[in-house]
């Protein structure tokens, strides 16, 4: 039984470790290339195809996994993010955090919008919208974010723009560095209450 258990395991061990290297492997290649195969993906995590499509029958579910593996590493980042004092500098603050993350990760995150369902892509993002959302409530609060529109139709806003700017920079409408200003710009004067002015950078009141 003991050798049993003990062959199981290290079965186990090496089923794990399988899949790291296959994630890893698709994280690069498809970072490099959203359109990268699958048997591209295999030979670059020194697997067969087979094993590959053991873990993953299919091209989306290992996309999936990828896009799964870049959003919980984004995470860990975002969670470091000032968030106190005024919510615009907050705001500045959060979305030039998000746009490194999201302009590290535009090629993976074309292949999740070219192989996953539109609501996945929008699943998986439920962590760092929560986090806008109430960021964007306490500016509402505080009176420096309008409250005109839902909540929720500004945290699209912020979503819509961010995604919209790594498919400009895709399309060479733009660059890397002109993005994270533009955005910031953008979000500023679309949160701001209607006949105010909008602050520059988010870190002042008139």
């Amino acid at each position: 039984m003991a050798a049993t258990t003990t062959k199981a395991a290290g079965k186990r061990a090496d089923a794990q470790r399988n899949i790291a290297a296959i994630v890893a492997a698709a994280t690069e290649c498809l970072s490099r290339d959203p359109a990268a195969s699958t048997s591209e993906i295999a030979k670059a995590a020194g697997v067969g195809r087979v094993t590959l499509y053991g873990h993953f029958p299919a091209r989306s579910d290992l996309v999936d996994a990828v896009f799964v593996h870049a959003i919980e590493s984004g995470e860990e980042s975002l969670g470091q993010v000032d968030l106190s004092g005024d919510p615009r500098a907050a705001l500045a603050r959060l979305t030039e955090s998000s746009w490194h993350l999201v302009d590290r990760y535009r090629s993976l995150l074309i292949a999740a919008q070219d192989t996953l369902p539109p609501g996945r892509v929008r699943e998986l993002h439920a962590d760092p919208m929560a986090r806008v959302e109430r960021l964007i409530e306490r500016g509402r609060k505080e009176g420096v974010f309008r409250t005109d529109l839902p909540t929720s139709w500004l945290v699209s806003v912020m979503h819509n723009v961010m995604h919209g700017a790594a498919d400009d920079i895709h399309a060479a409408r733009i660059t890397p560095d002109q993005a994270a200003p533009y955005i910031t710009t953008t979000l500023l004067a679309a949160f701001t209450p209607p006949g105010e002015p909008v602050p520059a950078g988010g870190t002042s009141r008139s």
